[in-house]
């Protein structure tokens, strides 16, 4: 009996070390590698122009078009998912030097040379980038276009700094589900519209945020399509994919994982409770873009945020898929309209 007792006693021993071992394997593999932090000693170089932000942060800026001196429109452009400062989506060069025009873009937090900010928040992004104006010296106010998953820089100057908009344009504007504002069965029939792969990830993301790195770098089920490199693109989509250096050269932890846990988490604020930040029409104007056939981003969910905010100026395209601003005439269309007021 005493050793039927010992057998039992050690074997509760050691299912309890295998229980501990068990869980820190789980633990260890939901926690993301540290960042390479670029100009460290062992990480990636620094190669761009920086500015150092209110909290000693740095963030990394590219310029295009004429001369912050000359300019007479300047824009902060807000790149998307697994982009960097180099996407010049909607730059072009003879537009930008017949109306004078100064455009910035810059690495968001995690991405390409920019620190990471591990307590980014959609009102952090947004005072980034009125640090980012302010040292480059933009002036009281600048326009502002957000592309994308970009969209986190569009809505959230529009929430935390209005004061200092002159524009913003949103191009095909990643929607979070959980928008209070939403029908539940409009945005469960758009949610079911994803590949089913992309409703868990995007799932994970919302309601287990702290699950995000391990899900989407597991083998046992699929993870986001995005992360995968088979993103739910159009046809026509797919024609006009450039490939982009790697800009998760720090870790993807605090560049794409990030993203998805603030763009598809609990937001500070629902987009379509928004006001008016221009009291007429010559003070300045809110665009939002976008492609009937987009496969990341639905159409319906757009359509309802256009209807909840009459004053943003909406523009749906046929044909056209996420990737809009490359698609022939849409560069011109989207700065004609947010500069010069043109439809």
């Amino acid at each position: 009996m005493k050793a039927h007792q010992a057998f039992d006693n050690m074997f509760k021993r050691i299912s309890l070390v295998f229980l501990i071992g068990i869980l820190a394997w789980a633990y260890h593999n939901t926690c993301p590698p540290p960042p390479r932090l670029c100009g460290s000693p062992g990480g990636p170089p620094v190669t761009g122009p920086r500015v150092v932000l209110r909290d000693g942060r740095h963030l990394a800026y590219n310029e295009y078009g004429v001369s912050r001196d000359t300019a007479k429109y300047k824009i902060v452009f807000v790149h998307g998912f697994s982009s960097c400062r180099y996407d010049a989506s909607v730059f072009h060069q003879e537009l930008f030097e017949e109306l004078k025009i100064y455009m910035v873009t810059f690495d968001r937090p995690g991405y390409g040379e920019s620190d990471p900010d591990p307590k980014r928040t959609i009102k952090s992004l947004a005072l980034d980038m009125e640090d980012l104006a302010d040292n480059l010296e933009l002036g009281s106010k600048f326009y502002v276009i957000g592309y994308s998953m970009g969209q986190q820089g569009g809505w959230g100057s529009l929430k935390y700094i209005p004061h200092r908009l002159a524009g913003v344009a949103l191009i095909a504007p990643v929607v979070n589900y959980w928008w209070s504002s939403f029908p539940a069965n409009l945005t469960m029939a758009a949610y079911k519209l994803q590949p089913r792969q992309d409703q868990w990830a995007v799932g994970v993301s919302h309601y287990m945020p702290w699950l995000v790195y391990w899900w989407n770098t597991q083998n046992w089920f699929p993870g986001s399509s995005v992360i995968a490199g088979t993103p739910n693109f159009s046809a026509s989509d797919w024609e006009l994919i450039a490939k982009h250096r790697d800009q998760g050269q720090q870790g993807l932890a605090e560049s794409i994982f990030r993203d998805m846990r603030v763009g598809f988490g609990k937001w500070e604020f629902d987009p379509m409770e928004l006001e008016n930040p221009f009291e007429k029409e010559e003070d300045g104007s809110v665009h939002l873009w976008q492609g009937d056939e987009d496969g990341l981003v639905p159409t319906s969910l757009q359509r309802y945020i256009a209807k909840k905010l009459p004053w943003i100026h909406y523009h749906e395209i046929p044909g056209v898929g996420h990737l809009l601003p490359n698609y022939d005439g849409k560069k011109e269309a989207i700065l004609k309209a947010l500069l010069l007021g043109k439809n």
